[in-house]
């Protein structure tokens, strides 16, 4: 009884490693590949059958596969795994003369059809509640094949910059020290540990359990909200991307008891094979569910990059159980300069020579785990935003951990901890994450990139610095101050205000300011638009003439209600006047206005986090809602009493035509104010015949600027993306968007204002076609012409040009 006792504990460690069997066969035949030796860090597990099978157990994560007359290749640990060997042979043209069909394969594309139509019902998010573990290690290394070929180099390298040294006293070189750190250590390290929660009725709440950075004494925040296919379609199989990839159904499976379909597929700009290799990857199909099992993807060149994203099916729903990414980075020249060849003497030459070109690699792998349905619900674990830091040290990494860090691994933490003390990667990392924001940051002062220069034509050119205090200085108070000059109105405009922090757990902030600038008349409110709105509109008046000066103070207050809902209440008293000839009411063009104001913000999918700087939208979702009223009352000296209600709605979703986006927007004021509290209709055009104009978030390509204002209105912008991508002479895949756009209003007592301009009280429409990544480039180009009541018989006055920069997004 002791013998069979000790023989299971021995063989306890082997049975707690799952069987995993591998399929090898020959790339373009499908002939399977016998006596292929699959191995482990240097060590055979086995070779295949006359099947090209075989089946092993192992704790590696990758696996290695070679076999006589072929090209090595690897595999991704799982269950079951297929890999396609390529013959190295060169007199052998089997593989490249293989014709691959531009076709895909009707049976893969109806079951990828399914696998679309099933997608939500298969998503973890239909269950009622859930939650589960992760754990991720994101790095940045040499290829581990090639770690003993560059150290060779380095050595040789050093002994050749040593002998060299011995003549002349040689300045530290940077370069020469990212290799030494190659040598013992990992460039970067990260790990996170999170832990994910949903619930049908409170949402999805991600807990930042523990995190580390090597090199960063602070996390980063901004960082953390990276996420993988964990929660969206991989791109793979969206149905917008069909034209990027051809699919071919190659053979079904068993894995754990189940039938997968297999199918193969491969970009369609593979019209031959490249290193001989047929396809990009393979996706593993539930057969029962129609739920993804795996997906292998590759990067037209193998060795460019690989991912691996593995499903299991837990509670009856395909929960994420594996990633594993490997991505090319940059190509590193081990080799010194020829002048310091030359210098160091040319008689080692041949017996240093070893290979000097280096590729370092992103890699990232991920698990998940501790799954658990249903779970209870309670309000309290679902409160603030949607991601919250627990701790971020690393003390408590090791709890998570699915196995323990290498010496590599650990060496990295000591190296590049100590670098950043010497480099202060703290502060260019913040740096970094500060110009997510728009805002160069350098100590404890923020400088917002937004107010740089601008053009309008009052100004001219403008010219500006704004500054802002940052937390580094403190973290409950923060003064600014801005200033600005006009070429064209010679005028200095400024600001000053300050901030107080009321809570560091969401934003709740008391302001006061004292401001003396310019705007333009009739501009639509941007109240809590972000950076990236706000910069797409930013020459929404370029061509509009029509300013008004404005100098004052507000008090105002902050605070977001919950995570989807941001309130903001103010007070101001300002003088105000026109800088165009104008006339109210034969009252003149100088006011005082005093009001109140309450603007909303309800974006209910949208994902904040807290951070030190203030809340950061990790990830934006529509649909959004804009909502700003002013009560001007003639308290305090103000000589109005009106109300002023806008309105924006935004909305991005996609159908089985395509993906339609929608922008309502409008106004009205309601009692009498000057003109430049009315709304201007947005005309982007200038007063040429030709015209050409960026892109605004609310503008008309072929509306002529400053011509319309109205007391109320509505407008919309349509746009339709038609799910055809294709791509012309570079990697950026393109596409195009249909768009429409249309506004109409009215103005009451327009006479009341004496000055030239045209009330808009019929429907304005203007049509596009926009090329989206224009030849590959990161810019949209856009072809509008104006339509319905306001065409005119000359074509140059409804044509116009639009460019958009197309990270400015929708």
């Amino acid at each position: 009884m002791k013998n069979y006792l000790l023989l299971i504990l021995c063989l306890l460690p082997c049975l707690s490693l799952a069987q995993s069997k591998i399929i090898i066969t020959e790339t373009g035949t499908g002939t399977p590949v016998s006596r292929a030796a699959v191995s482990c860090n240097g060590q055979i597990l086995g070779y295949t059958n006359a099947e090209g099978e075989l089946s092993f157990r192992t704790k590696c994560r990758q696996v290695d596969i070679s076999a006589p007359g072929y090209d090595r290749d690897n595999a991704v640990v799982d269950k079951v795994m297929q890999a396609a060997l390529s013959k190295t042979d060169p007199n052998t043209k089997s593989i490249e003369e293989v014709v691959i069909t531009d076709k895909s394969d009707p049976r893969a594309l109806a079951i990828l059809k399914l696998v679309n139509e099933r997608y939500a019902d298969n998503m973890p998010t239909s269950l009622d509640s859930y939650s589960y573990k992760s754990y991720e290690k994101i790095s940045v290394d040499i290829d581990e094949d090639s770690l003993q070929y560059y150290n060779q180099s380095l050595n040789s390298m050093m002994k050749m910059m040593d002998r060299f040294s011995m003549t002349k006293q040689q300045p530290e070189d940077t370069a020469v020290t990212v290799k030494e750190v190659f040598a013992n250590s990992k460039l970067f390290l990260w790990e996170r540990a999170q832990e994910f929660l949903y619930s049908k009725k409170y949402g999805e709440k991600i807990n930042v359990l523990d995190n580390r950075i090597a090199g960063l004494n602070e996390p980063l925040y901004e960082m953390m909200a990276i996420q993988s296919n964990r929660s969206r379609m991989p791109k793979e199989i969206r149905e917008e991307n069909r034209n990027l990839y051809r699919y071919f159904l190659t053979d079904s499976i068993d894995i754990e008891g189940r039938k997968n379909y297999v199918i193969s597929f491969r970009e369609v700009t593979y019209r031959q094979a490249v290193q001989r290799r047929k396809f990009n990857g393979y996706l593993y199909v539930d057969a029962a569910t129609y739920g993804l099992k795996k997906i292998e993807s590759n990067s037209k060149i193998k060795s460019d990059g690989t991912i691996t994203s593995i499903w299991k099916l837990i509670y009856g729903k395909w929960f994420l159980q594996s990633e594993n990414l490997k991505m090319k980075l940059t190509t590193m020249n081990m080799e010194p300069d020829a002048k310091d060849r030359k210098k160091a003497g040319n008689q080692d030459s041949e017996k240093d020579k070893t290979p000097d070109n280096f590729r370092t690699y992103g890699f990232v792998t991920s698990t998940y785990f501790d799954h658990k349905s249903p779970t209870e619900d309670r309000a309290s674990d679902f409160r603030g935003y949607t991601f919250s830091v627990k701790n971020s040290d690393g003390s408590l990494l090791q709890k998570y951990r699915q196995e323990p860090l290498s010496s590599r691994e650990q060496n990295t933490y000591v190296v590049i901890d100590s670098l950043g003390q010497k480099y202060n990667i703290d502060r260019r990392a913040g740096q970094l994450a500060a110009l997510t924001r728009g805002k160069f940051r350098y100590r404890q002062v923020d400088f917002d990139l937004g107010r740089l220069i601008g053009y309008n034509l009052y100004e001219g050119i403008r010219l500006g610095a704004a500054a802002k205090l940052n937390e580094k200085f403190n973290p409950y108070f923060s003064p600014d101050a801005y200033i600005a000059y006009g070429f064209k109105d010679r005028g200095i405009k400024y600001g000053v205000g300050i901030d107080f922090n009321t809570s560091l757990e969401r934003t709740s902030v008391l302001r006061a300011e004292y401001y003396n600038d310019v705007m333009a008349a009739g501009r639509f409110s941007e109240n809590f638009w972000d950076f990236r709105m706000k910069l797409n509109n930013a020459g929404i008046a370029i061509n509009n003439d029509r300013f008004y000066l404005f100098e004052g103070a507000k008090l105002s207050y902050d605070y977001d209600l919950t995570n989807s809902v941001s309130m903001k209440l103010a007070l101001r008293r300002q003088s105000e006047e026109s800088a165009f000839p104008y006339s109210y009411r034969d009252l003149g063009n100088e006011f005082q206005n005093s009001s109140a104001l309450v603007s909303l913000k309800f974006s209910p999918f949208s994902k904040n986090i807290m951070t030190p700087q203030g809340k950061f939208t990790t990830e934006k979702k529509y649909p959004e809602f804009f909502f700003n009223y002013e009560q001007a009352f003639q308290a305090a000296g103000g000589d109005f009493s009106y109300g002023k209600l806008d309105m924006l709605f935004n909305h991005n979703f996609k159908n089985r035509w395509g993906v339609t986006g929608i922008r309502i927007y409008g106004g009205i004021l309601l009692g009498d104010a000057p003109i430049w509290h009315h709304f201007t209709m947005n005309g982007l055009a200038g007063s040429s015949n030709f015209k050409f104009n960026l892109t605004s978030y609310l503008g008309f390509s072929t509306m002529k600027g400053g011509q319309y204002f109205n007391d109320k209105f509505i407008g919309q912008y349509f746009t339709h993306r038609i799910p055809w991508y294709f791509k012309s002479i570079g990697q950026n895949s393109s596409s195009f968007d249909i768009i429409h756009r249309s506004v109409i209003g009215n103005m009451k007592d327009p006479q009341f204002h004496q000055f030239e301009f045209q009330k808009l009280d019929h429907l304005y429409q203007e049509v596009g076609l926009e090329w989206n990544n224009f030849l590959s480039s990161y810019f949209n180009l856009g072809l509008f012409y104006r339509v319905g009541y306001y065409n005119t018989s000359k074509f140059s006055d409804n044509f116009a040009v639009q460019l958009k920069f197309k990270l400015l997004g929708f």
